[in-house]
């Protein structure tokens, strides 16, 4: 089983959003991690095939993703994912399993146990307009995984999830990744960090850097310090070096900074990290969407 992605372009007027990407992925959860505008959702949109290249193309074990065998191995939940609020979310997984070709019988019982997989058996006949952010966000986790895909593309799916939500979010999908290609893109690199086995991290439209977390953090080996100082050095610190971590302690301020050479006699290395790397790469970007 492979998706493979050879010289994937899209070109919107005079701006490259994906530029020449070419990549391979096998069964797995890999993490796609770009500040805002590096073109992950463009790029998402394009292996679903609901936005055509400019140029390259995108292929599942051999076939386009424009075919109807791709979009049957396919689930998908794109960042802003519509609902109907008059429908209850039983009906509604429902409805959306029937769209996708399933039996109605073999719809009923798959939506059942999703519904009980992403903890919204509860409220299985409560309609959509009543739940939650977070709880409509579970709902759209549950119609992506229906149709049991090979293939499955999650765009922002940890928004509006609280803490112990995610957590049960990233165990599902870890286990999830064992037997399909599972490409998670987000914004909360801790999340990545827990359940990517490969990480991809995007800029300007290209992939800069490929593979497991150890491999790509190696870049900022040795550039990542940890000091505790006085109030004026670290107003200093912070308007010229970048700051992964700022915290008043009584009458001194503990800094975590990213910079090539020891930025003060009392600076120690510490190990880095993906939130680090992040910071790194893109540090003068706006980084919501």
């Amino acid at each position: 089983m492979e998706l493979v992605l050879d010289r994937l372009t899209k070109q919107y007027k005079n701006k490259i959003a994906v530029d020449r990407l070419s990549m391979t992925l096998k069964p797995g959860v890999y993490g796609l991690l770009g500040a805002n505008g590096a073109g992950k959702t463009t790029l998402m949109r394009m292996i679903c095939g609901i936005l055509k290249p400019t140029g390259g193309e995108v292929r599942f074990n051999g076939m386009g993703v424009s075919s109807e065998g791709f979009r049957d191995v396919l689930g998908y939940l794109p960042q802003e994912f519509g609902y109907y609020p008059g429908f209850t979310a039983r009906d509604f997984l429902c409805y959306m399993g029937t769209l996708k070709g399933l039996p109605k019988r073999t719809a009923k019982q798959k939506a059942a146990e999703l519904l009980e997989e992403v903890s919204l058996s509860q409220v299985s006949d409560n309609k959509i307009k009543t739940l939650s952010g977070g709880m409509k966000q579970r709902l759209g986790i549950a119609q992506a995984l229906l149709n049991n895909p090979q293939v499955l593309i999650l765009d922002e799916p940890t928004a509006g999830l609280d803490p112990k939500e995610r957590i049960r979010f990233r165990n599902m999908i870890s286990g999830l990744g064992k037997d399909r290609i599972v490409l998670l893109s987000t914004h909360i690199v801790s999340d990545v960090e827990h359940i990517a086995g490969e990480i991809l991290v995007m800029k300007s439209g290209q992939l800069i850097q490929k593979g497991c977390m150890e491999d790509i953090i190696k870049i900022i080996e040795n550039k990542v310090w940890e000091c505790t100082v006085d109030n004026n050095l670290a107003e200093k610190l912070t308007e010229s070096l970048l700051v992964s971590n700022f915290r008043q302690e009584g009458d001194h301020v503990f800094l975590r900074l990213v910079c090539d050479q020891s930025p003060c006699e009392s600076a120690i290395l510490a190990a880095a990290t993906l939130e680090d790397l992040y910071l790194y790469y893109f540090s003068e970007e706006t980084i919501n969407e």
